[in-house]
């Protein structure tokens, strides 16, 4: 092969290349998918309520209604308790109602 040709051919190849990097990295930077897409900046600050809840009684929770950041209106359920043991104590108090009553009774018949 004459050297003209292979000079030639060699800067073909190059600016084969060439146009192919271009095209790629074009590529990249115009029309490649955004990472960022639908992500938001800003700047500012977050206020918050925060609200303490308690119950009347201490006891043991059953089940818990609603998931942390919720909204709940005033008067909505947002746990149950278990009141197992309370109303052991309440039949417990209810016996001893029904006892101090028979007491009664027999003392009023002597």
């Amino acid at each position: 092969m004459p050297p003209n040709r292979n000079s030639k051919l060699l800067r073909a190849a190059i600016l084969l290349v060439f146009i192919a990097l271009s095209i790629f990295f074009l590529w990249r930077w115009y029309l490649a998918p955004d990472p960022n897409a639908g992500l938001v900046y800003g700047n500012g600050r977050i206020e918050a309520t925060e609200i303490d809840v308690a119950a009347k009684m201490a006891g043991r929770i059953q089940d818990i209604l609603v998931r942390e950041g919720d909204f709940v209106t005033a008067g909505q359920v947002v746990a149950r308790m278990d009141t197992e043991n309370l109303m052991a104590q309440l039949r417990e108090a209810q016996a001893l109602f029904h006892q101090a009553e028979s007491s009664v009774a027999i003392a009023n018949s002597q």
